[in-house]
């Protein structure tokens, strides 16, 4: 199986269904999020953040710049470290 290049997919991928669970429990726990569950079949929850869950915008934003620029920098560097073609 290939993994996906971004960390944050890749690892939401190996937790499992199980665990993405636990993980929104905890952050609607914590005041992060809001649950609403629809009275239907197949069952269907709906996650929204809430006011406090949406303040992390900004710190998220700013890590998207800098996962942006660190994989432009990595990519380079691979390059760099790539053995001449003849």
């Amino acid at each position: 199986m290939e993994l996906p290049a971004c960390p944050v997919e890749t690892t939401l991928m190996l937790i499992g269904d199980k665990w993405k669970v636990l993980i929104l429990r905890d952050m609607e726990a914590k005041g992060l999020l809001t649950r609403k569950v629809y009275a239907e079949v197949p069952p269907r929850v709906e996650y929204t953040l809430t006011k406090t869950g949406y303040s992390l915008k900004p710190i998220l934003d700013s890590m998207v710049v800098w996962g942006t620029h660190y994989k432009e920098k990595a990519a380079a560097m691979e390059d760099d470290d790539a053995p001449d073609e003849a």
